[in-house]
């Protein structure tokens, strides 16, 4: 048996999330698809850790093992002529036969977009939060910085997350400007519990609108209860750009 990393980059908008589903388009399930098509059995893709619907990916990390002949660079040619235009493996190498996608993992780094104009954009509409009124985004930079660090996160933590404890060390948290009107939210952690990025966003907002001080969100965070927290930012605005190992 040979083992595949591949590194992948997907519009979520059209997907149920990463994982495979017993129904409804999903980025596993049509990765694992056109694996089948090639190798001629099923194969088994291991993720470094699900996405939620609608939520977008530049560095995906996942990985399979199969015992066949096939080199890295035509499964990722293969799978690339195979796979919908909406989901493109980047990268695909033979790794070490231990290599394990979601354990191996060190941290990751997710980004959320969001567009802070009076009016909404026709143009990127789906890779973005739009928000009318002007955020604090200053305000918003502080209250990130409380959040860094190794605490209990279950006032961010989304009900139904398969996890042992509710433990995370954000390593950064910041926000910062692109160009005006455009901010980013940019969060690398040793791990992520459901909805956690963007309950953390919500929150964030909140602060930006002048409704939350930014240093409210200690106490949020010391609460460990979800009703402290700002409401769940959508998906569409939210990126998984590396997985780090």
């Amino acid at each position: 048996m040979r083992n595949f990393k591949l590194t992948i980059e997907y519009d979520g908008t059209g997907y149920r999330g990463w994982q495979r589903q017993a129904q409804g388009p999903t980025i596993q399930g049509e990765i694992e698809k056109a694996l089948r098509t090639m190798t001629r059995a099923p194969v088994a893709l291991i993720g470094s850790g699900r996405t939620d619907a609608g939520v977008h990916a530049l560095g995906q990390v996942a990985n399979f093992r199969c015992g066949t002949r096939l080199s890295a660079e035509i499964f990722q040619r293969g799978l690339n002529s195979l796979l919908p235009p909406d989901i493109v493996i980047r990268r695909c190498e033979a790794v070490d036969g231990q290599f394990h996608a979601r354990f191996d993992a060190q941290n990751k780094t997710y980004r959320y977009r969001i567009l802070n104009h009076a009016t909404p954009a026709a143009i990127g509409r789906q890779y973005a939060w739009h928000v009318r009124q002007t955020l604090d985004r200053e305000g918003m930079s502080r209250a990130a910085t409380y959040l860094q660090g190794t605490h209990d996160f279950s006032a961010f933590e989304a009900s139904g997350s398969p996890r042992a404890h509710s433990v995370r060390c954000v390593l950064r948290a910041k926000v910062t400007t692109v160009e005006p009107g455009d901010l980013v939210v940019e969060i690398q952690a040793d791990g992520f519990l459901r909805c956690m990025v963007r309950n953390i966003v919500g929150t964030l907002v909140t602060v930006g609108l002048g409704r939350m001080s930014p240093e409210a969100v200690r106490r949020v965070l010391a609460s460990r209860d979800r009703s402290q927290a700002g409401a769940t930012a959508p998906p569409q605005g939210l990126f998984l750009v590396r997985v780090q190992y």
